[in-house]
């Protein structure tokens, strides 16, 4: 049995081997070349980290030809992934990949583990829809992340704003500005602001380029800004105004969640507290006179 596996990890390893090589042969000559030259170039850590994930995102890709999938789909997916905050053209191509790697890689630890002896068919069938759904629930919490981050970030993109408008600047302007000035410390909503304005600048119009943002980031809180700009831009009232109106609301529907959630915690603690808690109380208070009692009924029982 040892031999089998020994046999199937190197017969694995020369295809994967083989596999790189000819995903990668166009640049193959490059790198040899950067191994025999005298006077390499010199590379920081981040830059290796990220030709590294490129090439492995390269070869993932390549996968993504071996599942089946319809166009409505793909545009499904495609969306997903922008929400997510990937926006280029592989990203898809990359996921696709990545479920087809998944579920090979958890048949061969189904099977190099053993576990495939309890029921072969069905636990090989179990970890293969493990395989092709984890994708699906790793790109979930990365939406759901990334939404949080921009709830979050909207007030301080607001109070910007109303700053920018104020001080003269025009709502395309104060969207520029408010984007560069915010992009470290609120880099998610920061990018989709960018998102606006090079569609504004591709000739999109104020409204629709606003309506985009808010379809691609599918928060509640960016919808409601964002039809409260396109109704101020139609009846022609102060945005400044709306702004700081809907700032405040927004920092006002956050203390009210920060309550909420304080207000719960009396509720959420009764489980550890009967659970892990109590017991151990009761044994130190109850336990030595139990003992004790114990051991007058035993003197008691032997007189």
């Amino acid at each position: 049995m040892g031999l089998a596996f020994s046999i199937f990890g190197v017969t694995f390893l020369l295809i994967a081997s083989g596999g790189l090589l000819l995903f990668h042969r166009e640049v193959m000559p490059q790198r040899f070349s950067d191994v025999v030259s005298l006077s390499p170039k010199k590379k920081n850590l981040s830059s290796s980290i990220r030709q590294a994930t490129a090439s492995l995102g390269n070869v993932v890709g390549h996968f993504e030809s071996v599942l089946p999938k319809s166009q409505a789909e793909v545009s499904v997916i495609q969306q997903r992934l922008m929400r997510a905050g990937y926006r280029k053209q592989s990203a898809v191509s990359i996921f696709y990949g990545s479920k087809f790697v998944a579920m090979v890689t958890f048949a061969v630890l189904v099977v190099v583990t053993g576990l495939a002896s309890i029921s072969y068919f069905f636990v090989i069938l179990v970890a293969l829809a493990f395989g092709f759904l984890a994708p699906d629930f790793w790109l979930g919490k990365r939406i759901s992340a990334r939404q949080s981050q921009i709830r979050r970030g909207l007030p301080d993109v607001l109070d910007l704003l109303i700053i920018c408008t104020e001080a003269g600047l025009s709502l395309d302007q104060a969207t520029t500005r408010t984007s560069e000035e915010l992009g470290k410390s609120q880099p998610a909503i920061s990018d989709e602001l960018g998102m606006v304005v090079l569609e504004q600048r591709a000739g999109c119009p104020r409204s629709e380029a606003w309506r985009h943002f808010a379809e691609r980031t599918d928060v509640d809180s960016v919808r409601n800004v964002v039809s409260m700009l396109v109704q101020s831009e139609q009846l022609g009232t102060s945005v400044a105004k709306t702004l700081r109106v809907h700032s405040e609301s927004l920092r006002t529907q956050r203390i009210q969640q920060v309550e909420e959630q304080a207000a719960k915690t009396s509720v959420k603690m009764l489980i550890p507290l009967v659970l892990f808690i109590f017991p151990p109380i009761f044994l130190v208070t109850l336990g030595p006179a139990v003992i004790l009692m114990m051991d007058t009924f035993s003197k008691n029982f032997n007189h």
